[in-house]
């Protein structure tokens, strides 16, 4: 009976999955103004877990998957990956989380000053403003086996451009190559074979994208197109009824609630639903804004840094600024574009303000909408993009 007893137990140890501990992590990856190198934080304890240099000063863009933050340095001609050290795995009714040291890949992806850089379907395409060039690749096998293998299309002409992976077919900006300004003037799509499919869709001043949910939008100087479709990409114009004269060129898109949040003049931001019979609302902000991000945990709301130094919360239901602190001292948004100022990331139940002439990173407690706690970095921390989750830990 005692053998009988034994075998059960011992039967049972190995069939019963070991106990779990539910664990949460948060990094931010911040990059230097005036520096190539890419600093890597505990957003909890405040750790600096590593410094990575790069080649010239980064704009950073944080992978879907969170498992990389990709570093693109259109000064210094390349963009560099970083292993960010978590990785969830998901398994439908829980996920695994896996926490390591961040890493610099060695494997680097060089071009003409590299600047637009967009993931979307599991796929990225990077555009390279000097050539006019668009490379793309798998970000998880860069990111995963430390390689790249690149597929490449022409735009037809250096600009400052962008282009959208979209299943078999990539949309692809266009410029009038007769014109030494090189100006936007609309978006192609192309096929997997580097074909134009349809006419081109015009977009003057084309600036900006933005994908959330099913739908994919892009600035123009005369509304914002509309791109849906599970196969080729359907693209229709929304023009700017019923807004005052002026455009958007920065656009974000919101994550688990389908909306889209641009800029549009200086001290004013669009709330865009294509869905509505009124897709725009304008919401007028007390100052002029600086940057603005979406917030993935909790949907309703997004963020903007105003130039006076405040963080304000926006309710994108309501269109009501219904919370905000003073974090920094002002940054007037006066002067050059390229000018140091603060850039924001949302870390959980925290949002990251960065405050690169004081040489910190402001943390505030989304909860209370108060400031939490300041984190130091050398040098001047500029942009920010925080990467993490929660899961069961074996």
């Amino acid at each position: 009976m005692r053998h009988i007893l034994t075998s059960l137990l011992l039967a049972t140890a190995l069939t019963v999955p070991a106990l779990a501990d539910d664990v949460t992590a948060w990094r931010l990856f911040v990059s230097d103004h005036a520096q190539g190198k890419v600093t890597a934080l505990d957003a909890v304890s405040g750790d600096v877990l590593g410094s990575f240099a790069l080649k010239s000063p980064a704009s950073l863009v944080a992978s879907e998957s969170g498992e990389a933050v990709f570093a693109v340095q259109g000064a210094g001609n390349q963009v560099s990956a970083i292993r960010s050290g978590i990785a969830v795995d998901d398994h439908g009714d829980h996920g695994d989380i896996e926490v390591s040291e961040p890493t610099l890949v060695d494997a680097i992806v060089e071009g003409q000053k590299p600047a637009h850089f967009v993931e979307h379907d599991g796929k990225v395409a990077l555009f390279f403003d000097g050539s006019g060039k668009v490379d793309l690749f798998s970000p998880h096998e860069w990111a995963d086996e430390g390689k790249v293998t690149a597929t490449q299309l022409n735009s037809g002409t250096p600009h400052h451009g962008l282009a959208v992976p979209w299943g078999d077919f990539t949309l692809v900006s266009t410029a009038n190559a007769e014109d030494e300004k090189k100006p936007r003037i609309g978006l192609n799509v192309i096929d997997a074979a580097g074909n134009l499919v349809g006419e081109t869709h015009a977009c003057p001043d084309l600036h900006g994208e933005a994908a959330s949910g099913n739908l994919l939008i892009v600035g123009c100087g005369d509304g914002v197109l509309i791109v849906s479709g599970s196969g080729e990409p359907q693209v229709t114009k929304l023009d700017y009824t019923g807004l005052p004269e002026g455009k958007t060129t920065t656009l974000i898109g919101g994550k688990g609630m389908q909306y889209f949040l641009g800029n549009y003049g200086a001290d004013k931001v669009v709330i865009i639903d294509p869905a509505e019979a009124a897709p725009y609302r304008l919401v007028d902000l007390p100052t002029r804004r600086v940057h603005f991000v979406a917030d993935s945990v909790r949907p309703k709301f997004a963020y903007i840094f105003t130039e006076d130094g405040f963080l304000r919360q926006l309710d994108v239901v309501s269109g009501e600024l219904v919370q905000s602190v003073k974090v920094t001292e002002p940054y007037s948004m006066d002067g050059e574009w390229s000018l140091p100022r603060p850039r924001i990331a949302v870390a959980g139940d925290k949002v990251a303000v960065t405050d690169p002439l004081k040489g910190v990173v402001h943390i505030v407690d989304v909860a209370d909408f108060a400031l939490a706690g300041e984190i130091a970095v050398d040098g001047a921390p500029y942009n920010i993009v925080a990467v993490g989750g929660s899961g069961s830990q074996h």
